[in-house]
């Protein structure tokens, strides 16, 4: 019975540990991770009300291709760019103007396949649920 309290307790602290991780330091901080080797990128998307939002993730390259994977802290900007495809893209100080496309079939096996979550991020962030793909389709702002 005692270890089933140790494990209850484990699980519980795991749990906040996971909901404090994702949604302050991903969600609210959204510390940039340049210094650890995963290139960054701001996207900013805007809602159906027009309201613009920022948000920092890694980016993803893939046969000359630009991609960014959405987990359940950030599904909002994935349903965001989803109805409006229309985003802004800045990589290291330079803005473009992108079309956000998703992705699906053998395009999305071939971006896991060369971009898997590692173990360690998975734990960090409580196991998500499978990612989305979106692919972005930028030209840059004169």
């Amino acid at each position: 019975m005692r270890v089933l309290k140790w494990i209850g307790i484990l699980a519980a602290v795991y749990v906040t540990f996971v909901a404090l991780f994702g949604t302050v330091f991903l969600g609210m901080v959204q510390p940039s991770f340049e210094g650890r080797g995963i290139p960054m990128l701001v996207i900013t998307t805007t809602d159906s009300s027009g309201e613009a939002r920022d948000r920092m993730l890694a980016r993803m390259e893939t046969n000359e291709r630009l991609y960014v994977s959405a987990h359940h802290w950030s599904r909002g900007c994935y349903k965001r760019a989803l109805e409006n495809p229309q985003v802004g893209v800045e990589i290291e100080g330079a803005d473009s103007n992108c079309t956000a496309v998703p992705v699906d079939g053998d395009e999305f096996d071939r971006v896991a396949r060369d971009h898997p979550l590692p173990l360690a991020v998975k734990f960090l962030m409580g196991f998500p649920p499978p990612r989305n793909l979106l692919r972005l389709d930028c030209l840059p702002v004169r």
